[in-house]
């Protein structure tokens, strides 16, 4: 009997999965499997650990309800521990499976590791992270522009968004092989507790990504007041926070977007509405620049090649990553990070452009200290941002220096936020 493997990665949903429908339709026997990998628990980048406790408490989150779900279709959710190619290839010979599906990235590491299984095991991997599906583009990869504005208008001409896939109904797998999500001090962490300064008390998982998407557009229709509220700082309705979800796979892009679609339908349809799809596009543009440009993303230099900042001394760092500059903006919105494991676009803007521009700090150890921190952590948009930042990405005003006297009165011109994370 043909059974293969199904490896969860950044795709911890069941509906809107095409590659899980894929591997439903063509095998009588699916199983499920997630690894935690070593190199991502124990790894470290510029000696900053590359997972964090409160990124951690989300994934396991996500796993809880993933493995829930999975449970009412007839299935379970196998977890692993270690090198993920060694994983994967022991399970292929315990259980004695032909194929591998997989969800497939965009980003380097993600795609080098993708080729080191496919030298092993016979594997599918099929397109799935973006909005617009990446054999829709109106152009091959290689063409890709340089500049979004370019981008978004040619897709937005030229490009439709798939419809919604449904969960499978049922999902026959192997008996015997259902294992325990771990917990935090399994894998050698500490928990982290809840602050109650936090925007919303995130929990990872389908249903809370569902949840949100109803409460901001249809409990409270949020959505109708995005455009003008979406620089906020305090609070949980200044926007959407569906970041956590979308980097995990809780949710899709396209799941977010056929909702907007029927809330400009059923509510209104204006500015905010077209916003919020326009950050989607803009998430889909650093996937497609982090497929196209490979390694890249992660040098010092970037796409361009070359370095706009006259870089100084990293020794500094620590108070720019402890949030003791002495600049009270940026120090708040890093002890948020550090509390919460989020924080708000606009603040990651300005402490960016402070690391890199004030204090001239390499800006790769600021992305390092991102990816360990947030909850909502990709490497596509994280590093697709702070290049765009330092003026080596897809910025064509050459990067982004921020006033921060200026942006503070202009989003915190009372100090609330400032005196909120005083501390």
């Amino acid at each position: 009997m043909s059974r293969a493997i199904y490896w969860f990665r950044n795709d911890l949903r069941l509906e809107d999965n095409e590659v899980l429908n894929k591997a439903v339709e063509e095998n009588p026997e699916i199983l499920p499997v997630y690894v935690f990998d070593e190199s991502l628990l124990r790894g470290e980048q510029w000696g900053i650990e590359r997972m964090g406790s409160h990124r951690l408490k989300f994934l396991l989150e996500s796993l809880e309800d993933l493995k829930a779900h999975l449970q009412q279709l007839g299935s379970d959710l196998l977890i692993k521990v270690g090198d993920t190619v060694t994983v994967l290839n022991d399970i292929r010979k315990t259980y004695n499976c032909d194929v591998l599906y997989a969800q497939k990235a965009s980003a380097y590491d993600e795609v080098q590791l993708e080729e080191k299984l496919s030298e092993t095991i016979n594997t599918k991997f099929i397109w799935g992270e973006t909005l617009y599906h990446l054999n829709d583009l109106p152009y091959h990869l290689d063409e890709l522009p340089d500049i979004f504005t370019q981008f978004r208008k040619s897709v937005e001409k030229k490009a439709d968004v798939r419809k919604i896939l449904e969960a499978p109904l049922q999902i026959h797998s192997s008996q015997g092989f259902d294992s325990e999500v771990p917990s935090m001090e399994d894998l050698g962490f500490e928990p982290v507790e809840e602050d109650d300064r936090s925007v919303i008390q995130f929990r990872g998982g389908a249903k809370a990504a569902n949840d949100r998407l109803n409460y901001y557009l249809w409990d409270k229709e949020l959505l109708g007041n995005y455009k003008q509220t979406r620089n906020g700082l305090i609070g949980g309705d200044y926007s959407s926070k569906f970041s956590p979800w979308l980097a995990h796979g809780c949710i899709s892009p396209r799941q977010i977007y056929w909702q907007v679609k029927k809330f400009e339908k059923y509510v209104k349809k204006n500015s905010s509405t077209y916003w919020l799809v326009f950050e989607l596009v803009w998430r889909d543009y650093f996937h497609f620049v982090a497929k196209k440009y490979s390694n890249q993303i992660y040098q010092r230099k970037g796409i361009l090649g070359e370095d706009k900042i006259d870089w100084g001394s990293d020794k500094l760092f620590h108070l720019w990553r402890d949030g003791k500059t002495g600049e009270p903006f940026v120090d708040a919105n890093m002890r948020e990070m550090n509390a919460t494991g989020f924080m708000s676009n606009r603040g990651r803007q300005n402490v960016a452009s402070y690391l890199m521009h004030q204090m001239k700090i390499d800006w790769r150890l600021g992305a390092a200290y991102f990816e360990k921190m947030l909850i909502d952590y990709d490497p596509c948009s994280n590093y697709g941002n702070w290049i765009y930042i330092a003026g080596v990405g897809n910025d064509p005003r050459g990067g982004r220096e921020f006033n921060i006297e200026r942006q503070k009165q202009m989003y915190d011109p009372k100090g609330e936020y400032q005196e909120l994370w005083a501390n």
